[in-house]
């Protein structure tokens, strides 16, 4: 993937592999060691899909591409629950 600044993926929708919107990217966050993004914050996902539509934070090695959205390569087949 070609260097992006943060704030440019913001608000883009995030695609799970099968098509499914899951939300939108409201944050990120940042290893200040290497200055890599590590994960993305996805606000309003699918209340099937996420007990609570809390905030999801996923692994940046989820991502497949980022364009006009933001596409993922891997989401988990079952709902997650709002605590472990």
């Amino acid at each position: 993937m070609a260097d992006l600044q943060v704030s440019e993926i913001r608000g883009l929708p995030v695609i799970m592999p099968s098509g499914r919107l899951l939300g939108t990217v409201h944050d990120t966050v940042i290893d200040t060691d290497g200055w890599t993004c590590t994960h993305i914050f996805v606000a309003d996902p699918p209340a099937d899909l996420v007990e609570g539509r809390i905030h999801v934070a996923i692994p940046w090695n989820w991502v497949r591409s980022i364009g006009d959205v933001v596409m993922l390569r891997w989401f988990p087949p079952t709902p997650i629950p709002r605590k472990l």
